[in-house]
This record gives C-alpha cells, structure tokens and sequence, in this order.
C-alpha cells in the first residue's frame, strides 16, 4: 500500500487561513510587541480586501511593513505567485526585498520557501522561492520610475510612492498618475490578481484622491477618531472599526490606536509639524476648507508694544474675548483677528540674538524687504518692517543698515537667490564705510517659495511664539497709499500671510511674508543646533544598549536594527524596564 502522506500540522494550516496570526507569529519571531488594533485591522483589510485597494492610515503606523509579512503569507500559501513591490525610489523597494529575505532564511517554519535550485534568482532586485521555473521571479523590487513594461506580476504592491519630491506641482502628480496606469497594464489577467496603493497624503491634491476615483477603494484609519463635524470628509471611507467605534459613542478626538502613539506624543508631532502637515498625515484629511487651505492665522500671533532692547521670560497666549484687539486694522480672513498677550511674565532682560532679515529684488512690481527680529527663550519678537520699491540703491541699502544700528542687530540674514550675491557685497561695503560691526550671513532657497513659507511659519504660529509690534500691523496697512486699494492690499504683510497656501502663485506679492519666513527660520534652525547635544546623548545611550543586547543576544540585536526599533522599543521587547506605549518601531 502506498504510504499515506503526513497530515498537515493545525498550526500551519492556521496561519494560511489567518493573515493576521501569521502576522503576529512573525511579529513574535522578530521580538516586537504584538501588533496593535490598527496594524491588525490593516491585516484584516489586506486579506479580505477587494481586488483594488488602497490604505491610508496615519504615518509611522507600519503600513510597509504589515505589506511585507502580506507578501511572505501569500508565498506561504502558494509559492507560485508572482509579486512585484513598487516605491517610490528603487531603493526603498530593494530595502523591502532585502527585508523578505532575511525573514525567509531566518524564520523556521518559512525556510521551506528557500529556493532549492543553484539557477533560482537571490538578489536585492529580484529573488525566487522554492517554486517551478518561471520567467518572471516570485519577488521584483523596483521603483515607480524603473522599468516597467514587460514585467507580470500577479500581486502588485505600490507603497509610498507619492513623496514630497514628486508630488509638489501639478505637473509631477499627472505624471505620476499616468505611471499608476503603466502599473495596472502589468498585473495578470487572473480572477485573484490584485493590485494594492499604500501611503500617505503629501498634498492636498494627493495622488490618493484620484485613485479613489478609479476604484481602488481606501481604507482609511486616522491617529485620532474625527470630529462630528469633519465626518463628511471622509467620504464614508473611514477604516470600518473606526465607523463602529463612532456609532458606539467614541469621544472625538480621542486617539484611535494609544498603543502606537499616545495623546501627549501626537500634540508634540501636530506642534513641530504645523496643523496643515498634521491633518495631512495623521488625520488623513485631505479636504480644502479654507481653514486647512490657509494655515496661517492672524489669530496665532501675539501682539503688544515690543521692546527694542529687553523682553520678559515668558509670554502667555490667550483668544479669550477680553484679550481682542479691536483698535487695529485687520486684512486677514473673516474672522481672524489679532489678539493682545493674556500675561507677560518674568524678569525683562536683554534678547539672545536679534537679526536683520532681508529679501532683496530689482526694481519694478516687487519688494525689497526688511525685518528686525529677536530671539529670546524661544519666543520671536518682530520688532519693525521696511519695504522698497527702489530695488538695491544705496538709499534702500544705508536705511536697512540704520535700522540694524536702532535695534543692536548683530547679523544680516540675506537671500542671494536674487543677484548671485550682488546685494550682499554690497551691503559688506556700506557696513566698512559706516564702521559697523555686523556678520552677513547668505542663504538660499531651494524649495518652492508656498511651502518653505508655510513650514516655516506654520509651526510657530501655532505654538504663539512669534510676537508682533503693533506698529508692525499699523505701518503694514497704512503702506503704498497712492496706490489703487485693491493693489495696495497685495503688497500687506498681513494680507500676505492670511492668503497664502500650498498652491502654485497662491499670492502675487509675497516679498513681506517671505522676508518674515526666512528671519523665522534662522531662529528655528539655530534653536534646533542648540538642542543637538541632547540628541548626541541619546544616542550615546541608545548604542551602549545595542552594544549590551549584542553580547547577551547578537540574533535579536540584528532583528531590532533592521526593524529599525528605538531604545525604549528594544528593551520592552526583552523585557526590560521602558516606555509603556511603543512610540516608533518602523
């Protein structure tokens, strides 16, 4: 008689059935904290999910790395599947290879999938499992720009492949679209081919929102359950656990998955990131209301008479009633208004540093612009701004150097985008003929004029930590009076920074705000330098423990490093005393 074939282990027909126990049994193979709600609820949607599919959930969830171990379960299950993963650089994707094989080789109950043959294909780009010969590999990494056509895949995976670098103009999303349809061309005409979109929105005119047009359905998961009045938003697209969570009486703005980031650790992302930024990326909101269109708020400033020498230790913010100004003149938004200090405490003494910060131009339409600003304890005080209509004559050039002599000005932050540097040995020769002592620091701009704007006053308006002169807001309205109104109302700083958002030309004349931009960012970057030492302990402390972990367990070390785990991360998982919310393990 013929010998009867061994029945298969339970366990192993269990995890082909379960996406989601085979997550965890690999989660726990690596050494990480089992998977949270939103990780598995990614598996659920990954395995029972319709052919076309996309998920958008909130950044550093895992998202790439859930689609991963999908890859290694679909293996798992036959071998013969061929599988193609597309980033948006080829490194990524090869990243991503890389990371399959080493959990292949390494993991026991999926050696099975090495390939036996010496001719299989191992390497970055491509690599097989043990399967029949085939033309194409079980695994191809390659990136959105590669090659292509003439490829056949019968699972296609496109994670993150809209990026802030090819997703800024209009121009770079149609072309990015067009190679999404290129990818459709290549998946097999099979009744259980699939093709699946991971990532998260980088604009408000994400890639994203087109392919919900062509039918890849979104599953969308946001770090924080969405305020009744946002629901519309979403479309009906919101994760189906979190629909449910909402019917059930879910708080708003509750954090929807506590175990991968926790109330106080997303407040501190949505204050370095901007609130544009954050809803983005966190909230997966991509709509373009005028509040989340135009991000910087009147209402965000803080102003009061400032002091050209001294300021006080700490300044408090409040949009209390009783704190409107209603004596000054206000171009922003209906609604917007400017708000007085609640309380100014502490000892006045001396600022840190102030700057001169100087947007020069040629003669014409456009302005040359000036802002005296200071820095102390973090909070930035804009003193006064200058603006010329004469390009860089020496006039212009001798007023700007008198205002750095009225407010102590120890350096001149200059764009050289505009003259090649012209402007600033210029200002080097009048700074020896006055006998001033004043650096001249030069700065170029390398990305589009809307965003650096907008990054770099965002974060600190939304903190309250750009204090304003009222003679700021005065001089700025009573500016250019023999002009026509409506003309006069283009060159106003304030009008300026209450209009300006990510789109292309958003504001005619930006010379003003994107003088007050550039100032704000010297003080923002240098602050970031002063925090660099802390950063040197961490990560002191950070390699003294992978050094310990390697001499007690060199295997769970390298699993931890390609995961990518921080400190805290790495001790829960062995057990130690550490953090009790995982933060960051991707």
């Amino acid at each position: 008689m013929p010998r009867r074939k061994k029945k298969e282990p339970d366990i192993v027909t269990a995890l082909q059935g379960d996406f989601k126990l085979f997550l965890q049994a690999l989660w726990e193979q690596l050494d990480l904290p089992s998977p949270t709600r939103a990780q598995y609820a990614i598996a659920d949607y990954l395995q029972n999910g319709p052919k076309r599919l996309q998920i958008q959930a909130f950044r550093g969830v895992g998202k790439s790395w859930i689609t991963g171990a999908f890859v290694l379960w679909t293996l798992f299950n036959d071998p013969e599947r061929k599988i193609m993963i597309i980033s948006a650089s080829k490194e990524r994707a090869d990243n991503m290879s890389i990371f399959l094989q080493k959990l292949i080789i390494e993991t026991p109950w999926l050696s099975h999938l090495q390939p036996k043959s010496d001719d299989s294909r191992w390497s970055r780009i491509s690599f097989d499992v043990n399967c029949s010969p085939h033309q194409a590999p079980s695994v191809k990494s390659v990136g959105i720009t590669g090659q292509l056509t003439g490829s056949r895949a019968d699972l296609m995976i496109l994670d993150d492949i809209e990026v802030p670098g090819n997703s800024m103009t209009e121009l770079m999303r149609e072309k990015l679209l067009q190679l999404c349809t290129e990818a459709e061309s290549i998946l097999t005409p099979k009744s259980d081919s699939r093709i699946m979109y991971l990532g998260t929105p980088q604009t408000t005119f994400t890639v994203y929102r087109k392919l919900a047009e062509r039918n890849y359905r979104p599953f969308v998961w946001p770090s924080r359950y969405p305020r009744k009045g946002t629901l519309t938003k979403y479309d009906g697209l919101l994760a189906p656990q979190i629909q449910e969570d909402l019917d059930s009486g879910a708080e708003e703005w509750d954090v929807t998955d506590p175990d991968r980031f926790d109330n106080e650790d997303l407040l501190e992302r949505e204050a370095s990131m901007g609130r544009s930024n954050y809803m983005l990326q966190f909230q997966l909101d991509t709509s373009l209301s005028d509040a989340a269109k135009f991000p910087l708020k009147m209402s965000d400033l803080v102003v009061t008479s400032v002091n050209p020498s001294t300021a006080p230790e700490n300044c408090i913010w409040c949009s209390d009633p009783a704190n409107l100004i209603k004596d000054l003149p206000t171009v922003g938004l209906p609604g917007d208004y400017f708000y007085s200090p609640m309380q100014l405490q502490g000892e006045w003494t001396p600022y840190t540093e102030t700057i001169c910060s100087v947007d020069p131009s040629g003669r014409g339409t456009d302005e040359t612009a000036a802002a005296f600003i200071s820095q102390k304890n973090g909070f930035l005080y804009l003193h006064e701004m200058r603006a010329y209509r004469d390009g860089y004559s020496d006039s212009t050039l001798l007023d700007i150097l008198r205002g750095c002599k009225k407010f102590n000005v120890t350096k001149l932050v200059i764009e050289t985008n505009f003259g090649d540097g012209l402007v600033c040995e210029l200002f080097k020769k009048h700074l020896q003929q006055t006998k001033q002592a004043i650096d001249v620091e030069e700065v170029r701009a390398n990305v589009r004029k809307e965003d650096r704007i907008i990054d770099a006053l965002e974060p600190i308006l939304n903190q309250h930590k750009l204090i304003c002169d009222r003679s700021v807001i005065e001089w700025d309205y009573s500016s250019n009076k023999d002009s026509a109104p409506e003309e006069r109302l283009q060159y106003m700083l304030f009008y300026q920074m209450s209009r300006m958002c990510r789109e292309k030309g958003a504001v005619k004349h930006d010379d003003r705000l994107d003088c007050l931009a550039q100032g704000v960012k010297y003080f923002t970057d240098a602050m970031s330098i002063s925090a660099q030492e802390q950063i040197n302990l961490r990560k002191r402390d950070e390699w003294n423990d992978i050094l310990e972990q390697f001499l007690d367990d060199p295997q769970s070390s390298a699993n931890h490093m390609v995961m990518g785990m921080t400190l805290e991360q790495r001790k829960e998982a062995r057990g130690k005393e550490g953090k009790k919310v995982v933060s960051t393990w991707v």
